[in-house]
């Protein structure tokens, strides 16, 4: 018979071994980190998104405009600085300016000599205010009816501008080949409204994820 003393000895160096294999410590065993949180499968294709598509390009007056217009109102916030229109070189800059309606907009002038600002809305030509502006100064309004609002000035009646006013943020001017993006849009469904000219052009559209591109060019 095998010597018992021996026989332990053994037993206690095949276990040590054993252990050794295994990684064990003698110490407290370590938790395993946490598993990863779970990302919901749709949280990658949630938007908000950055739409855009072609539009009938302008022929020769302002250029084409697209509102994206929500089933209901948005709360999305103003911008921390409010749109503005300059003058420059007898210039208004930009020659069209989409505003929200219900907020501040500013008139400037940067140029070198006195202007006055006329605003009249486009279908009633009603005034909306008719104010003059020294060189460096600026002038606050708010609009508060959507719609289009013709600018000029009297002291130099070859300035003209467009001001769009509308409750939508979403927005945008399109270039002369009537190509246009708006970012930041939720996904959902909207009323796509495109002005190009005399042309009006209403679609309903939905945005989400792979649905960012669109033809606006018919109704």
């Amino acid at each position: 018979m095998s010597d018992p003393v021996w026989w332990s000895r053994w037993l206690t160096a095949l276990a040590i071994g054993s252990c050794v294999a295994a990684g064990c410590s003698n110490g407290p065993a370590e938790s395993a980190p946490p598993p990863a949180p779970a990302v919901a499968p749709a949280a990658a294709g949630a938007g908000p998104f950055t739409i855009g598509g072609k539009v009938p390009p302008a022929s020769g007056g302002p250029p084409s405009i697209v509102i994206l217009q929500p089933p209901s109102p948005t709360d999305v916030p103003p911008s921390p600085a409010p749109p503005f229109m300059d003058q420059v070189q007898q210039t208004f800059i930009p020659a069209v300016l989409m505003v929200r309606s219900g907020q501040p907009v500013e008139f400037r002038n940067n140029d070198d000599v006195l202007h006055n600002v006329r605003v009249r809305e486009d279908g009633t030509h009603s005034p909306a205010f008719n104010v003059a502006i020294p060189t460096g100064e600026k002038f606050l309004f708010t609009f508060q009816r959507d719609g289009f609002y013709d600018v000029g000035c009297d002291i130099h009646p070859a300035m003209a501008a467009q001001i769009v006013a509308t409750t939508s943020p979403y927005v945008a001017v399109a270039d002369r080949e009537g190509n246009f993006s708006i970012a930041d849009v939720p996904t959902g469904d909207y009323k796509a409204v495109v002005y190009a000219g005399a042309q009006k052009i209403e679609r309903d559209i939905m945005v989400a994820a792979g649905q960012t591109a669109f033809d606006l060019t018919k109704p």
